[in-house]
């Protein structure tokens, strides 16, 4: 293990507050960010019955302005194999989690990484605190970087020349907001690569829900403004990626998901539920397109038999009464369905994830009282990110871990970055995206991400670089055991399949 050590000046502050007779008690102590700083630490593990050695590297790296200035400084994880050979054929995964204002540690501690929660099979909490050895990390076939934006984990804005912090404005322009976030990262990911002689390695970006915003537009900044090109994007429970779906459609989508949730609660008519999962959401997806979304579309000059008709079939699907359907005009919310699927139980479900349960103060009402999923997910993340960092990667610091920071207002204006992926792909014939989805996701939920996806190539020539996958879980589907072992081999099998053949050019054919 080894540490950048001290600054002189730090012992020449700490000199200058000794009296006579010992330390002052005055003596200040700062919560601040080591500016540029690397922690190294050497570890065996054990991935798909193999044995294999890694380093992880803890660290802050600097964010610059154009005028040389560190501004802000972020925090990372690195983990890298250490018994391959040649590191330029090895793939690099650069992650990214969302919010914005979310920490690395979901996917760092629960998907990717060599070490995730110890929790249960579903996914929930258990004592004691802390992580176990992940059996299915990609760290077998990839190299990854966690990254943490500004005000996320450790990561922080640095004061100015004069010392003094950045108005909140400034700030904002700096690094919250969609391209602000994209261009300070793509030139932190130059300074990274090139620190870590990394140029050579076919490249992947990941990122979970609002880092798959992230992510889109990196990989046409990446290209464009740093010329560094990808071989792979992946979308794990994509946001609308700047791809709008209002109206009619937006609510039509729900349907899928409602069916998905409503199958998994047991509300379905009994010929349903005893369908498997994939038959149910089959017939609800061809409902939801061709019957449902034309329906809604019609309003209120909706012919009355059409009209009834579509009531009972999504009152079928949803799991709902045909009268809180109807009293909803068809249109059902998200909210309204979290509080209602199992109010005669006295029970809500989950936002991110439907499988998780809620209690509310009151039965009534059109919305839950709390997210059930987060509260049980920040129960089991946050111990075991603050312990892991400290105690195993030797990564000392005052500073809070912020699973979410102060990053709002964020500017959402100009999103543009599901069509900058799908430009990205067309000017570079290797890459590719894999979407990745939890049926039981409400807040970006699975069939949102197929619309999506289709919607992202609106002329076809580029389908067969694009490929969707399903787990019965939600948001965050690493969490159920089952679900980890099949995203993480999916996520293998899509790094195999994008690297080119030696010698095989980025080119396209006639």
């Amino acid at each position: 293990m080894s540490r950048v050590p001290a600054k002189t000046l730090s012992l020449f502050v700490i000199i200058l507050c000794m009296s006579a007779t010992g330390v002052s008690k005055s003596i200040a102590n700062d919560r601040k960010i080591e500016v540029d700083s690397t922690v190294i630490t050497n570890h065996k593990t054990e991935i798909k019955g193999k044995r294999i050695s890694y380093s992880a590297t803890t660290g802050t790296q600097p964010v610059w302005n154009d005028e040389g200035e560190a501004i802000a400084s972020l925090f990372y994880t690195y983990y890298q194999r250490t018994d391959v050979k040649n590191k330029s054929k090895r793939p690099l995964v650069m992650s990214f989690n969302g919010g914005p204002g979310s920490a690395s540690v979901w996917m760092h501690v629960a998907y990717t990484g060599p070490r995730i929660l110890n929790i249960d099979d579903e996914g929930y909490p258990v004592q004691p605190y802390g992580v176990q050895t992940n059996p299915y990390s990609i760290l077998d076939v990839a190299d990854i970087v966690f990254v943490n934006p500004v005000n996320t984990g450790y990561s922080r804005v640095l004061p100015n020349k004069n010392g003094e912090m950045p108005s909140k404005d400034a700030q904002q322009k700096m690094f919250f907001g969609v391209n602000a976030d994209i261009t300070y990262l793509a030139e932190w990911l130059n300074t990274f690569v090139t620190r870590n002689e990394r140029w050579t390695s076919p490249k992947y970006l990941i990122g979970e829900s609002y880092g798959t915003t992230r992510v889109s537009g990196l990989a046409l900044e990446l290209q464009n403004r740093q010329w560094m090109y990808l071989n792979g994007v992946v979308l794990v429970s994509p946001t609308e990626i700047g791809i709008e779906r209002e109206g009619p459609v937006e609510s039509a989508n729900r349907l899928p998901y409602f069916a998905a949730t409503a199958w998994h609660h047991k509300k379905l008519p009994d010929d349903l539920q005893s369908k498997d999962l994939y038959e149910v959401l089959t017939e609800v997806e061809d409902f939801a397109l061709n019957r449902y979304l034309p329906a809604l579309a019609k309003g209120a000059y909706i012919g009355e038999t059409e009209k009834n008709v579509t009531i009972k079939k999504v009152a079928r699907y949803s799991g709902l009464s045909e009268k809180a359907v109807r009293q909803s005009n068809m249109d059902i919310s998200n909210a309204f369905f979290w509080k209602e699927l199992l109010r005669d139980e006295g029970k809500t479900i989950g936002r991110l994830d439907s499988r998780y349960l809620g209690i509310d103060e009151k039965e009534s009402g059109d919305r839950p009282d709390y997210w059930a999923e987060l509260t049980s997910w920040l129960h089991s993340f946050t111990p075991a990110i603050n312990h892991y960092l400290s105690a195993e990667l030797a990564y000392k610091t005052d500073l809070k871990y912020n699973m979410f920071g102060p990053v709002r207002p964020w500017d959402r204006s100009n999103n543009n970055s599901g069509e900058n992926l799908r430009l990205a792909m067309a000017q570079n014939p290797y890459l590719n995206v894999l979407v990745q989805s939890g049926y039981y996701d409400g807040a970006t939920n699975y069939f949102d991400a197929k619309y999506t996806m289709w919607q992202l190539d609106p002329s076809g020539k580029m389908k067969s670089r694009l490929s969707f996958k399903g787990y019965r879980s939600g948001h965050m589907m690493y969490l159920r055991r089952e679900d980890l072992r099949l995203s993480n081999q999916d996520l293998r099998e899509f790094i195999n399949k994008t690297l080119p053949k030696e010698g095989q050019p980025a080119q396209y054919s006639r």
